[in-house]
């Protein structure tokens, strides 16, 4: 029957118990059966995976399952023409959203703020940048060409779905997971809702910084989160609407329950705001901070630790034409804040971050000449 606003509440509570049997086996199969060696071995190999390569030379146990992982999802041509409308239409901006926006969403969940900051830090507490960039490599690859079509997408989302798999081996071995408390580590009610915070969080938030977005657009960003979370491995029961509107119903109803302020929800927002910082140009990362407050709004801005700033209190909702300031150089970006009529100051802000964003991506291909993530193979270690 799917989702419902009548069954969302016992389903995630359900979906919290739940991880993913068949991907927690394979991994656990193929580290302790030294098939592999090791979390960090196992991303290196799935690193190379690509669609349609001879799995033939792969461990059995990793052939076999990438091969019903495989399989597609409820999908259609009228679904693929529909996500690749929206992202020809705003790839740029949703990328730098859903890397922004969207993943600090994520750590206001405290179940997911917690099990990043304590499993696979990706370089440490003085370098996030290697997971930021990681994760910023997912939402770009969603919108590039043909990626639908071609197996590309589908292949790298399933990467991730080994990654979760893995993050629950850590837990698991490290015997410090309350799961009467928090239920799986990276469960399926993690990844819906993240689906959720990656969806339909980011055209909220489009729509507070004075972007269309059309329905049939709105339409085809939620069947790509439709494809990618199938790929991750959801349950059917648990995947999301191709529906914009039942999709938003659906979150708005469960949001405030699921977010909460916590001290690693705003660590790990710092860490990310000070990483973002080194790749905006001088007195751009206040206006980048206060686009990335409204489109969040000051209630949930606040939970997560974001600073205010004048050129935050000076942003006023813009859907009833208040809008501020102009020009990257001399207004709101150059702190000289002035009253125009009919101006969106987010648009060029939004470009410029879109742009930086681009330079993170590198981050991600280059850094430390290695495009694949890293785990520390204990808990709260700092190497």
């Amino acid at each position: 029957m799917g989702l419902t606003t009548a069954t969302i509440a016992a389903e995630l509570e359900a979906a919290s118990k739940v991880g993913d049997p068949k991907a927690d086996q394979l991994v656990s199969d193929l580290i302790d059966n030294k098939e592999i060696d090791g979390v960090n071995a196992l991303f290196r190999t799935i690193g190379t995976l690509k669609p349609g390569q001879d799995l033939s030379e792969l461990p059995p146990r990793l052939a076999e399952f990438l091969k019903e992982a495989a399989a597609p999802p409820d999908w259609s041509e009228a679904d693929a023409k529909a996500a690749e409308s929206f992202f020809a239409h705003h790839h740029g901006e949703v990328s730098m959203l859903q890397g922004t926006v969207g993943l600090i969403g994520t750590y206001l969940s405290p179940t997911g703020a917690f099990t990043l900051r304590s499993t696979g830090r990706l370089g440490g507490v003085e370098g996030p940048g290697r997971r930021l960039s990681q994760s910023s490599r997912l939402f770009i690859d969603m919108g590039n060409k043909n990626a639908m079509r071609d197996g590309t997408l589908a292949a790298n989302v399933t990467k991730v779905r080994l990654v979760h798999a893995s993050v629950r081996q850590l837990h698991k071995k490290s015997g410090e997971w309350d799961y009467a408390k928090w239920g799986e580590p990276v469960s399926q009610k993690y990844t819906t809702g993240a689906a959720c915070v990656f969806s339909t969080q980011i055209l909220q938030a489009m729509d507070r910084l004075g972007l269309d977005v059309s329905k049939d657009d709105a339409r085809g960003f939620m069947c790509a989160w439709h494809y990618v979370n199938h790929y991750l491995g959801t349950d059917d029961k648990w995947l999301l609407p191709k529906d914009p509107d039942v999709v938003e119903a659906l979150w708005n109803q469960v949001r405030d329950k699921e977010w909460k302020k916590t001290d690693d929800g705003v660590f790990m927002t710092k860490q990310a705001t000070d990483f973002y910082k080194k790749f905006y140009p001088p007195g751009v990362h206040d206006a980048f901070i206060a686009m990335v407050r409204h489109a969040l709004t000051d209630k949930y801005a606040d939970m997560a630790g974001l600073p205010k700033s004048i050129l935050g209190a000076a942003a006023g909702p813009l859907s009833a034409g208040g809008g501020l300031v102009s020009g990257v150089g001399g207004g709101l970006l150059g702190g000289a804040a002035k009253e125009t009529v009919g101006v969106n100051p987010y648009e060029e802000i939004v470009g410029v971050a879109s742009k930086a964003f681009n330079e993170i991506q590198k981050f991600a291909l280059t850094h430390d000449q290695d495009d694949q993530p890293q785990m520390h193979q204990e808990l709260h270690d700092n190497r």
